[in-house]
């Protein structure tokens, strides 16, 4: 599997078009298209994979644990009560999406009925 291939998937499996995923990253709406032709600047690469909650290892293939970003996440949270986890910038999703702060919110509250 390719470069863009995977990044393509990834970015359906997360809901998001490689416009999307480009303009999430910052980068012109048809970049990823190139990266086809052109291998991208690592820089460029770490974005795109930021936005996808994947590895860059991920989407270079040399690893199928698309998840791997998220299994060092879950051992930086180890010990982390989930409410404190909610209070972290780490990214938290569900269903592949980003929760917004709304989200975290409820989440908060959950955790504080405890």
């Amino acid at each position: 599997m390719t470069l863009i291939s995977r990044t393509k998937d990834i970015a359906k499996l997360r809901g998001l078009s490689l416009d999307d995923v480009a303009l999430k990253a910052g980068l012109s709406a048809k970049s990823i298209y190139n990266w086809g032709r052109n291998s991208p600047k690592s820089e460029n690469l770490q974005k795109v994979a930021d936005v996808l909650h994947v590895s860059t290892d991920y989407l270079l293939g040399r690893t199928d644990e698309p998840n791997h970003y998220m299994t060092e996440t879950e051992k930086m949270l180890s010990g982390v009560d989930l409410s404190e986890a909610v209070d972290r910038s780490v990214p938290l999703t569900w269903g592949g999406h980003e929760l917004d702060d709304n989200d975290k919110e409820i989440l908060r509250r959950l955790f504080e009925e405890k």
